[in-house]
C-alpha cells in the first residue's frame, strides 16, 4: 500500500515571506499536501493573490500583511491566525532580506537594524508567541529558514550573516525550551534563483564552488520543508539541514 509520508491534512501552517520565492513554494506545497495556510508578507495584495491559489486547491487560507521587523505587527499576526483557525501546527520563519553593503563602515544604523529586525528579531518574537501555544496544544513543528551565509560569512553581508547565525543559535534554544512536544529545526539554504538572486550577478556562476555547481531552483527547498513539517520527522529536532548544492564547510 502506498503511503503519503508528507500528508498534512488537518494541519494549519503559518509561513512568513510566503508571497514569493522559497516561502511561496513551501506554502503551496503544504497546501497541496492538505494543510490550511496563513500567508503573510509585507504586501497584503501579494498575500491575497497566493491565498486565491491556496483556496483553488480546496484549502482554507488567510492573508495577513505583516512587517517581520515590527514587534507589534507580529502580535497582530498571531492573534489573527488563532482567531481564524484556532491553532498553528506548523510555523515557517522564512521572511528575510539580504542587501549587500559596500563595506562595514558604510553600513548605516538604519540598514543594520532593518536586516537584524527582519532576519532575527522577527523570527524570535513570532516563535516566542506561537511556541507556547503549540506546547499547550501538545504538538507542533517550527522551521527556521537560515542561510549558508551564516556558516560562510563575507564582508559584503556581515549583518545578514550574523543575523542568520543568530537564527541558527535560537533553533537550539527554542528546541530545548519547547521540547519534547514541539520540534524546532533549521534549514540552511544556499543560493536559490529567487527574486533576490537578480542582484548577485550572472546566475550561471552562482554557487560554482558547490558540488552541484549551480544555484537551486525554488521548488528544490520543498521536500526538506515537507519532511520537517510532517509527522515523519518526529525524531528530528534541533537539527540544521543544509540545502545548498553541496557547499564545502
Amino acid at each position: 500500500m502506498k503511503t503519503d509520508y508528507f500528508d498534512l491534512s488537518g494541519k494549519v501552517a503559518l509561513v512568513t515571506g510566503a508571497s514569493r520565492g522559497l516561502g511561496y513554494e513551501m506554502a503551496m506545497a503544504f497546501a497541496r499536501q492538505g494543510a490550511d495556510l496563513i500567508i503573510t508578507s509585507r504586501k497584503l495584495e501579494a498575500c491575497e493573490a497566493v491565498v486565491q491559489e491556496v483556496r483553488a486547491l480546496g484549502r482554507r487560507a488567510l492573508a495577513y500583511a505583516c512587517h517581520m521587523g515590527e514587534w507589534q505587527q507580529i502580535e497582530g499576526l498571531v492573534d489573527a491566525a488563532y482567531a481564524e483557525f484556532g491553532k498553528v501546527d506548523i510555523l515557517v520563519n522564512n521572511a528575510g532580506m539580504s542587501p549587500l553593503a559596500p563595506s562595514s563602515l558604510e553600513t548605516s544604523e538604519g540598514l543594520f537594524d532593518k536586516i537584524v529586525g527582519v532576519n532575527f528579531r522577527g523570527p524570535f518574537r513570532l516563535t516566542a508567541l506561537v511556541g507556547p501555544r503549540m506546547v499547550a496544544a501538545g504538538s507542533g513543528s517550527i522551521i527556521m529558514i537560515s542561510s549558508t551565509g551564516a556558516l560562510r560569512p563575507s564582508p559584503a553581508f556581515a549583518p545578514y550573516a550574523a543575523a542568520k547565525a543568530a537564527l541558527n543559535s535560537i533553533t537550539t534554544s527554542f528546541a530545548l525550551e519547547y521540547g519534547p512536544s514541539v520540534r524546532v529545526n533549521c534549514i540552511s539554504a544556499g543560493p536559490f534563483l529567487t527574486n533576490i538572486s537578480t542582484a548577485w550577478g550572472d546566475p550561471q556562476h552562482i554557487n560554482d564552488g558547490a558540488a552541484l555547481k549551480r544555484a537551486g531552483r525554488p521548488e528544490e527547498i520543498v521536500s526538506t520543508a515537507l519532511y520537517l513539517a510532517s509527522d515523519y520527522s518526529s525524531y528530528t529536532s534541533n537539527a540544521l539541514i543544509k540545502v545548498d548544492g553541496g557547499l564545502a564547510p
